[in-house]
């Protein structure tokens, strides 16, 4: 007697079908993994010379590291951030000529920027030349426009001097002037850096659609009411970007500084920046501790520039 068995075989268990009970890999799966694997070198060593220098300066701030790196030193705690803070002489100076010098840079250098940018936006005879022209002080090294500006301010036998007594004006020591040191550098910082805002700023207008523009002419708004309200709503992103990139930039500045005023930024310290400071710290007094200290402040201080900036941002995007 047989038995007739009725309806559908039952299907066999997820994952049987492969070793180990696992279901089959899709290719989505297998070309992510495969991503990351390509990718994982590469991360790992950005990861490393990232990771490692911080840790290494962090723990090296703990210390009391002096006449060399590799010499005996003790673990400190947090002495040298409480000396650090409590040195109203060379630090609290520093930190507010970095400010000084980075908030007056950047803002000269948006604002002249925006209206470079702004005046090259539409095409004219001969704008190729003026966008080379414009490019030329982004190809010096800051070492190389440091030492050219010496030679242009020199008290005694520069160009400068010669130009303002041929129009009548008096001689000026520039760098060599204590009061006029820093504003003389935030104005060279601003001829060098200037190009690179306005083209970070003409990419942001090329990309500008044209009709909420023309849509503000034809109800008779004037230049400065597109520009106002229409253009500089819409560039807002570029604008904060920009912003951001310069002001990082700006804060880290060193090259300039040094090759210009050479140790402790001048005989009375007027160019003294937290960059300057904690490089004097390090190779003309050997405190190592300090100056990592020093440097681990500075990180922390740019790091709340940074987001500051980008919260101010996205409050003007919202």
């Amino acid at each position: 007697m047989t038995t007739v068995q009725t309806g559908t075989a039952p299907r066999p268990a997820a994952g049987r079908g492969r070793p180990g009970g696992r279901a089959p890999r899709t290719f989505e799966q297998a070309n992510r993994r495969l991503k990351w694997a390509m990718l994982a070198p590469a991360l790992l060593f950005v990861g490393l010379m990232i990771v490692f220098p911080l840790a290494y300066t962090l723990n090296l701030s703990l210390t009391d590291a002096f006449g060399a790196v590799n010499a005996d030193k003790d673990h400190t705690g947090l002495r040298n951030f409480a000396d650090a803070l409590g040195d109203t002489r060379r630090f609290w100076p520093a930190v507010q000529r970095t400010v000084v010098f980075t908030v007056g840079a950047v803002v000269l250098e948006t604002v002249l920027g925006l209206a470079l940018a702004m005046l090259l936006r539409k095409a004219f005879r001969g704008i190729r030349w003026v966008r080379t022209l414009l490019i030329i002080p982004l190809l010096a090294t800051p070492v190389a426009i440091g030492i050219l500006w010496l030679l242009i301010l020199d008290p005694t036998n520069g160009i400068a001097n010669h130009l303002l007594e041929s129009v009548g004006l008096p001689p000026q020591e520039f760098l060599g002037s204590v009061s006029q040191s820093l504003p003389t550098l935030m104005l060279i910082d601003v001829w060098q850096w200037t190009p690179m805002m306005t083209l970070l700023l003409l990419a942001g207008l090329s990309t500008l659609p044209e009709e909420p523009e023309e849509a503000a002419l034809v109800d008779g708004a004037n230049a400065w009411q597109r520009f106002r309200h229409v253009v500089l709503p819409m560039l807002s992103t570029t604008l904060a970007t920009a912003l951001v990139l310069r002001s990082v930039d700006a804060l880290k500045t060193f090259d300039l500084l040094y090759a210009t005023k050479g140790p402790g930024g001048g005989s009375d310290f007027e160019a003294e920046t937290l960059n300057v400071y904690a490089y004097g710290l390090t190779f003309d007094y050997l405190e190592y501790g300090l100056a990592s200290a020093v440097l681990v402040l500075f990180t922390l201080f740019i790091i709340g520039v940074v987001l500051v900036l980008r919260r101010r941002a996205g409050r003007k995007e919202a």
